[in-house]
């Protein structure tokens, strides 16, 4: 599917369901990774990731599509748009638009940070830390005892 295509999608849901044109762009951005799609403010264009489409089909991309516009329509008339406001969920139930969109799976793993674990000598207690410390400068918070690198 082009983008081309997808604006006309785009125009055909926002006619039959919402009675109301949608005259901006609608537009695949494979750079979104973590959302199915998004609405852009200050353009009005609606953007879609082409993974959802690929992975999930064309029921989950008309559903996308009928969130976004959503977003979309309640901004234009000056309504709340967010998704904690009473008149976007209003509609997303009107329009039978999910809230979210399926999970997509992220490519490869998550890095995670690494953790160090330091120890009171004195009373056992644990520290967990993302920064590398000085045990000769610092001190347990709780008994003022030496800590060391567990």
């Amino acid at each position: 599917m082009t983008d081309y295509e997808l604006t006309g999608l785009i125009k055909e849901i926002s006619e039959t369901i919402f009675k109301k044109p949608f005259i901006h762009k609608g537009v695949f951005n494979s750079r979104l990774r973590t959302t199915g799609g998004r609405y852009m403010l200050r353009s009005h264009n609606i953007e879609i990731n082409p993974s959802s489409y690929e992975k999930f089909g064309y029921k989950e991309l008309e559903g996308i599509i009928k969130h976004e516009l959503c977003h979309y329509h309640l901004h234009l008339e000056g309504k709340g748009y967010k998704h904690r406001d009473a008149d976007f969920r209003n509609l997303l139930q009107q329009t039978g638009s999910p809230r979210f969109c399926s999970h997509i799976e992220q490519n490869g793993k998550r890095q995670t940070t690494k953790r160090y674990i330091y120890q009171c000598v004195s009373c056992q207690t644990d520290y967990s830390r993302k920064i590398r410390m000085n045990t000769e400068r610092y001190r347990c918070g709780r008994c003022a005892g030496k800590l060391a690198m567990k």
